[in-house]
């Protein structure tokens, strides 16, 4: 982000308390992935639970397999069986987890040679004998330097939405996915409608070149497998003290096998290796030139601040000239160390940058030592933030303190919140050119009001949706 989300942010401290260029927040974003869509993260989430007697809790929600075709059978859209599905928190700012969340897949085929379907009758439960394809899952609590604790042993996700006729009340079956968890919370393994929200023509040199290509929400109509998990903050935080400690920073990532390949046959073989990573939307997308994409998805954050080239392009992102060349809008003066601040430190008075205003930076726990404290791209969230009793869609942008960077709700507009600032807008002062931003305010479905909040998954074709 920029120095004019940092101005917004000062701004309003002061006035009182109070995530080739990839396609959408991460999908397919980067060459490698793109081939590789079961393991391809697409969004990472991270807020206070909203809903009434929550509040003690954080969700963290993260989405693979972009752009679910909802008729794309007879196999559908199941999590890959040989690889770990991660979700990663980091409370001491060295860019490596202290904890982790880690999801793996087996499959239950009963398909074998007597059939092409994925259910042969209606489905109206988990364990129905007419659903022939579900997919078990284990849960894995990891901390370093501890074994890995079990969470839940055999845990089944909410399958595909194959259709009304096949599935008729799909809620049903969510709610029996969902599993309460030990010490409190809980975690669901679902199909979703994406949550995420904009017009791709963004990449189209910027709306056609004059802001004749918007209006229209690319992702409507799409799905995304969702993997959610609701715990206390008491779990999160380091030292398990949410007072004292209460910033985080999370990300998601994906490890694969190599795959050894014979007629008719694929065999997991060696170690895993990490295909995919995301925390900030946006980053891998449109700060990453395509040439480090690959090897961005590879790193772990705790060695971000060691790329001079990935670190140069936060410094000196592309965008912002290439809007100047389009709109004639003025670029902000380089280096970003706003920038830099935002995406790999937090913000935060202790990071001697030029945002000035005590925000999300691991910094600002008081229990951590400074000497391991490390530069990383990560998701920050100050789980101390209250909820906001009427979100707003530009998040920090228009005062909101719960949204987008300091963490991300499902509702906030990270395409509109980006143009703005890095075309330097400041609260209740939006860039008058570029106001409607991407013409998309909100997701093609409404999002739940209680865990895990993201909608059902559409079931029309795509091409009729909307």
């Amino acid at each position: 982000m920029l120095l004019a989300l940092g101005s917004a942010v000062a701004g309003a401290a002061l006035a009182g308390p109070g995530s080739g260029v990839g396609q959408a927040s991460s999908h397919r974003e980067a060459p490698l992935i793109a081939a590789d869509p079961q393991v391809d993260n697409t969004d990472v989430y991270a807020f206070t639970s909203p809903d009434k007697g929550k509040s003690d809790t954080v969700t963290l929600t993260a989405n693979w397999i972009p752009f679910q075709e909802p008729n794309g059978g007879p196999n559908f859209y199941p999590f890959a069986a040989d690889a770990h599905y991660d979700i990663n928190i980091d409370s001491q700012g060295t860019g490596k987890p202290d904890l982790t969340y880690r999801w793996t897949f087996t499959n239950e085929d009963r398909r074998g040679e007597k059939t092409f379907l994925y259910n042969n009758g209606v489905v109206n439960n988990l364990t129905d004998k007419t659903l022939l394809f579900r997919q078990h899952y284990c849960l894995q609590e990891i901390r370093a330097g501890h074994k890995p604790v079990t969470l839940v042993a055999d845990g089944i996700a909410t399958p595909s939405n194959v259709g009304k006729a096949s599935m008729p009340n799909y809620g049903k079956l969510r709610n029996q996915a969902t599993k309460k968890l030990p010490g409190g919370g809980q975690t669901v393994a679902t199909q979703a409608a994406d949550p995420f929200f904009l017009d791709l023509r963004v990449f189209d040199l910027l709306y056609g070149a004059n802001l004749s290509e918007a209006g229209h929400n690319t992702l409507n109509g799409y799905n995304v497998n969702t993997l959610s998990i609701q715990v206390p903050k008491s779990k999160l935080a380091y030292k398990g003290n949410a007072k004292r400690n209460p910033v985080i920073g999370v990300w998601s990532s994906t490890e694969r096998r190599t795959m050894q390949l014979s007629p008719g046959k694929q065999t997991p073989t060696g170690k895993y290796v990490q295909v995919s990573r995301l925390g900030n939307p946006l980053v891998n997308e449109v700060v990453v030139p395509a040439g480090l994409k690959d090897a961005f998805n590879a790193l772990p954050p705790s060695e971000d601040h060691n790329q001079p080239k990935v670190v140069a392009k936060v410094l000196d992102p592309e965008l912002p000239k290439l809007i100047q060349g389009i709109y004639g809008i003025p670029a902000p003066a380089t280096p970003r160390k706003d920038l830099q601040e935002i995406f790999l430190t937090g913000i935060a008075k202790a990071a001697n940058g030029p945002l000035a205003v005590d925000l999300n930076s691991q910094l600002m726990n008081k229990d951590i030592n400074w000497k391991r404290f490390v530069p990383a791209e990560e998701l920050r969230l100050n789980m101390s933030t209250p909820v906001t009793a009427k979100p707003d869609r530009l998040g920090v942008l228009n005062g909101d303190f719960q949204g987008f960077p300091n963490g991300r709700r499902m509702g906030d507009d990270v395409i509109d919140i980006a143009i703005q600032v890095l075309e330097g807008a400041t609260p209740g002062h939006l860039i008058q050119a570029l106001a409607a931003g991407d013409g998309v305010n909100g997701p093609g479905k409404a999002y739940g009001t209680t865990f895990p909040y993201v909608a059902l998954p559409y079931t029309g074709s795509v091409n009729q949706a909307g």
